[in-house]
């Protein structure tokens, strides 16, 4: 299994980013994926779920109404468009797995500053 996250930077309050994951070593049209994220002396969080068909999706409260995950299955690919950016946000962003265990990438940090 490997995922590779990629998209990440600075922007202003405010603004968007989207973030890609790509995916490969395992069947990713049967699998749910998710996005994560860590900010600096906090636990990791699940930021947002897709289901593997993706007509199914679940996030956090705290994301609800700005960001939307997605996903193509004929590129191996999960996406998480993130818009009205806020501080709070400021985070390295993992995408996930979950396939007998835990799977992560090796994340993309996002900076939310003015």
């Amino acid at each position: 299994v490997q995922l590779v996250e990629s998209g990440g930077g600075l922007v202003q309050p405010g603004g968007s980013l989207r973030l890609s994951c790509a995916a490969s070593g395992f069947t990713f049209s049967s699998s749910d994926m998710s996005w994560y994220r860590q900010a600096p002396g906090k636990e990791r969080e699940l930021v947002a779920v897709i289901s593997s068909p993706g007509v199914g999706t679940n996030y956090a409260e705290s994301v609800k109404g700005r960001f939307t995950i997605s996903r193509d299955n004929a590129k191996n690919r999960v996406y998480l468009q993130m818009n009205s950016l806020k501080p709070e946000d400021t985070a390295a962003y993992y995408c996930s797995l979950f396939l007998f265990r835990r799977y992560w990438g090796q994340g993309t940090q996002v900076t939310v500053s003015s």
